[in-house]
């Protein structure tokens, strides 16, 4: 352990620690105040005999005759399965007041990228219990799938009964949720701790809370911990792990933050050019690997600055993920919940996860009819508001009737409300059975004999 009291400037939650030798990227630091005060931080860059650290805490009190200890190790995380059932802060100490669960194995929380060699394609479904999501937009083991929502959206909300309702098919698999909050209110944090105690959902959980309270640094580490967590219990315990981050936003801001302390060049609006590369280390850590049994699969979610899909937050995002999950201020005035558009949706790796012996025969076609018909109601509906409804023909009226009940039959369903994969197809082949069989063209003629209500097929 390497000691200095060469403290040369404080900026923000940064210190510059001047003619420092041998110190490395990422490496922990303990801080000494005059008081005899400890505080922990982190290397964050190294050039030329100068490090910058960063502070876990507020900056308060050190000055320039504080002492820095280099650890010589990076930031580790104590993982064992007894985390399932616990809640942690946004550095990993216990908020049940519980003690620190004993660690089989202490692990670098920032992990190693996965061979691609050694990565194996998603290709499991994953039952959420939504059916905009199982119907038509499907999550499948190993795929990384955001959610894009705006400010005052229920984001939270469907955190929360993803978290409690998502499982895998079968009855030998082990199924897992790692829940991240970053920069959360404390009244947002008891909702989530009581929403999971309520549901028994916990027990198969770990929560990592950050608060907007806490440093900004501190939102930098959240997801990482989440994500160290998520990989000890897919490919050490052998279970399918789904890990929920929100707000991928918070996250992004705290960069800027740390960014702007550094005096670095900002790229755009502000956000560091390095920021694509950044998020990349947390999304590609997603996915199945060669020769073993557990997967880890991420559903991050971000609000969108002024619901704007442009703004470098949900851009940056898309590239690096395989599709997403979109949240419509329109269908939330309605008083829709979940409020997911369909249209603007998509999951690229949804085909990999459905089908005869994942969830059924059907699925592909229905979805895909299911996007049709409601993309051309929802233009019919724009129509008839300029020409009125008595200029459409009968079947662009049948359409206009579809769209209204697609919203309320397959879109709207309740907060405890969990649809199984089934359930899900069974509506969808009910809604289009208020529609001529003829205008059914995406789907194959053997589907439609089968599984069209009878009674009402024309």
């Amino acid at each position: 352990m390497k000691e200095y009291k060469t403290i040369n400037e404080i900026s923000g939650p940064l210190i510059f620690v001047e003619e420092v030798e041998g110190v490395a990227y990422g490496e922990i630091v303990e801080i000494t105040l005059e008081n005899g005060e400890k505080l922990k931080g982190q290397v964050l860059d190294v050039s030329k005999g100068r490090a910058v650290v960063q502070v876990f805490g507020a900056t308060i009190g050190i000055d320039k005759s504080s002492t820095v200890a280099f650890k010589g190790e990076t930031l580790k995380l104590g993982v064992s399965e007894e985390m399932l059932g616990r809640v942690f802060n946004g550095i990993g100490e216990p908020l049940d007041n519980s003690p620190l669960p004993l660690a089989e194995e202490k692990r670098d929380i920032n992990g190693s990228a996965i061979n691609p060699y050694q990565r194996e394609p998603p290709k499991a479904f994953i039952n959420t219990g939504i059916s905009t999501i199982d119907g038509m937009n499907t999550l499948v083991r190993g795929q990384k799938l955001p959610i894009f929502s705006g400010a005052g959206l229920p984001h939270n909300e469907l955190a929360v009964q993803i978290a409690r309702q998502a499982r895998v098919l079968g009855k030998e698999e082990e199924f897992a949720v790692v829940f991240a909050a970053i920069g959360i209110t404390h009244e947002e944090a008891h909702y989530f701790i009581k929403n999971f105690e309520k549901t028994n959902a916990l027990e198969r959980a770990v929560l990592f809370l950050n608060l907007a309270n806490d440093p900004s640094v501190e939102r930098l580490i959240t997801p990482r911990l989440a994500l160290t967590t998520a990989e000890f219990l897919a490919f050490e315990k052998d279970m399918h792990v789904l890990v929920i981050i929100t707000d991928m936003t918070n996250y992004c801001e705290a960069l800027r933050e740390i960014s702007a302390a550094r005096q670095e060049i900002p790229g755009r609006r502000g956000y560091p050019g390095y920021m694509y590369t950044d998020l990349s280390t947390i999304y590609e850590r997603a996915g199945r690997v060669k020769g073993k049994k557990g997967t880890v699969t991420q559903m991050p979610i971000l609000t969108m600055p002024g619901d704007d899909k442009t703004h470098p937050i949900p851009d940056l995002t898309g590239y690096i993920t395989e599709g997403q999950i979109v949240l419509s201020r329109e269908l939330h005035r309605k008083g829709i919940y979940p409020p997911i558009d369909p249209l603007p949706s998509l999951s690229r790796l949804m085909n990999n996860g459905i089908g005869e012996g994942k969830t059924r025969e059907d699925h592909k076609n229905l979805s895909d009819q299911l996007y049709a018909s409601y993309a051309n109601g929802r233009e019919l509906r724009a129509l008839s508001a300029v020409v009125g409804e008595e200029a459409l023909t009968e079947v662009d009226r049948k359409y206009l009737k579809f769209a209204d009940e697609f919203e309320n039959k397959f879109i709207r369903q309740g907060f405890y409300e969990d649809r199984d994969i089934e359930e899900t197809l069974d509506i969808g082949w009910e809604l289009l059975s208020m529609l001529p069989s003829s205008e059914l063209k995406r789907i194959k003629e053997e589907y439609i004999k089968k599984y069209l209500p009878k009674s009402k097929s024309s």
